[in-house]
This record gives C-alpha cells, structure tokens and sequence, in this order.
C-alpha cells in the first residue's frame, strides 16, 4: 500500500470507521477488527481492493428519508494487522475513555 493510499484509508476510518476487538463465537480469544459504513458504495469497493474485507448492505429502517448504505468489514487478522500497520501514523483521531 502507497502512502497516499494509507493516508486516505486513515482519513476513511477517522471519519467513519471504526477499530475494535470482537469475537466471533463465544469462547474464540478476541481478534482486531476494522468496519467503515458509507452511503458510497464506490469508496468501499476501493478501500476493499486495498485492504480486503467483506462489503455488506446496511438495513434501512427509514428508507423514504436515508439512502441505502453499506459496511465494509475487515475481520481477517493478517489483514488488519497490514492496514493497521500502514495506517498508523496518519490516524488522527486519539478518543480516551473516561
């Protein structure tokens, strides 16, 4: 991944994404995992040829006042652990628990 692209997914995922640690099934150990929801399907399509991970549709409860929006999962380990390795220094946002 060029530096520009690192830079563009950390500005992607400071603005609507998301780090976590979940699990899959209730006794796996806990397992890094990146999730960017957008109304820009084109933007994920993007990201994922990037990074991988799976785009999914995003329900719609109100669809008469929002648009039809879609998530883009990064679960596999390996490949969170590569994006999270190159995007590291340009990720912005630092939110403490309080």
């Amino acid at each position: 991944m060029k530096d520009w692209d690192a830079a563009y997914i950390a500005g992607i995922i400071d603005g609507e994404g998301t780090i976590t640690l979940t699990r899959m099934h209730r006794n796996e150990h806990r397992r890094p995992c990146i999730t960017i929801a957008s109304t820009d399907k084109e933007l994920l399509l993007f990201v994922q040829t990037l990074s991988g991970g799976i785009i999914a549709d995003k329900r719609n409860y109100k669809p008469k006042i929002h648009k039809n929006s879609f998530k883009l999962n990064i679960k596999k380990k390996e490949s969170v652990l590569i994006v999270l390795q190159a995007i590291s220094k340009y990720l912005r946002v630092d939110k403490k628990m309080k």
